[in-house]
């Protein structure tokens, strides 16, 4: 898979970097692993925008994804690779041995044909699901779990993967796509190797219209609008933020002002994630 650019023909061309979908094997879905999607174009039950900027886009159906892997011991073999409009991994149509389908996020390496297992009988191979406490250390993991059973919910984005660094009694560390180091327990269910999809950071949308198929609305600088509905706006010409410091549109610190509420997980954490240089 790689990135093709286009003839300037359009302005909308001229900044075009799109997929080659080289990878992709079928573009035809599974109908029995397919739902409705509902938008909310960021609304919560009350109807209350929570998530700006969300709304419109093309319609799409929601592939069921299993994160879980618990058929433990039963072969799979991979069927196909396909494209998900719900998120920028490709997907992999698994057909067991016993003739069930399901979906999974598609790891590098992985092409039709394969035969993958999850389990504790499972080989150190690229696909491959099993625990934690079974994998070596430096291994590269994906679709990690936090919790025994739950399905994996950390790092499932394109080109992302996590690394095994060590083991001590309970627990390991994994060094995150964002050099957070964190402490998950031995008995959490990873996927090896890295997320598929490399070039996914590489693309180029080259026009509004492709942001708007996506469902994103336009986003306006709060230096552009008036005071009274953002603190950056106001004033005479282009103004400086002013102290002390940039604000959200509600007055609230943001750039760097630190969010996080869930300290009771703070002994998870081994080491901080990088800072950006900015």
């Amino acid at each position: 898979m790689a990135i093709k650019t286009h003839k300037p023909t359009s302005a909308g061309r001229r900044g075009l970097a799109s997929l080659t979908f080289d990878d992709i094997t079928s573009f035809k879905a599974e109908r029995s692993l397919c739902v409705s999607l509902k938008k909310h174009a960021g609304r919560n039950v009350r109807g209350v925008v929570t998530v700006r900027h969300r709304g419109g886009g093309m319609r799409k159906q929601y592939r069921v994804i299993d994160y879980r892997r618990e058929k433990t011991g039963v072969p799979a073999r991979v069927d196909s690779i396909q494209y998900d409009p719900n998120r920028s991994a490709r997907i992999a149509l698994l057909v067991y041995a016993d003739g069930e389908k399901r979906y999974i996020v598609a790891p590098l390496e992985v092409a039709v044909g394969d035969v993958l297992v999850s389990g504790p009988e499972a080989d150190i191979k690229p696909g491959n699901a099993m625990t934690i406490e079974r994998i070596p250390l430096g291994t590269m993991i994906h679709n990690i779990e936090l919790q025994p059973g739950k399905g994996g919910q950390l790092v499932r984005s394109a080109g992302t993967s996590a690394q095994l660094l060590a083991k001590e009694g309970p627990y390991a560390q994994v060094r995150m796509p964002s050099g957070e180091v964190r402490r998950i327990s031995v008995r959490c269910q990873a996927t090896i190797g890295q997320v598929g999809n490399l070039d996914h950071g590489n693309v180029k949308l080259g026009k509004a219209g492709r942001a708007r198929w996506m469902g994103r609305r336009p986003m306006v600088r709060g230096s552009a609008m008036t005071p009274r509905d953002h603190p950056h706006g106001g004033g005479e010409g282009k103004c400086p933020i002013g102290f002390p410091g940039p604000k959200t549109p509600w007055g609230k610190p943001t750039l760097g002002y630190k969010t996080r509420r869930r300290h009771e997980t703070d002994s998870m954490i081994v080491r901080r994630r990088q800072k950006k240089n900015r």
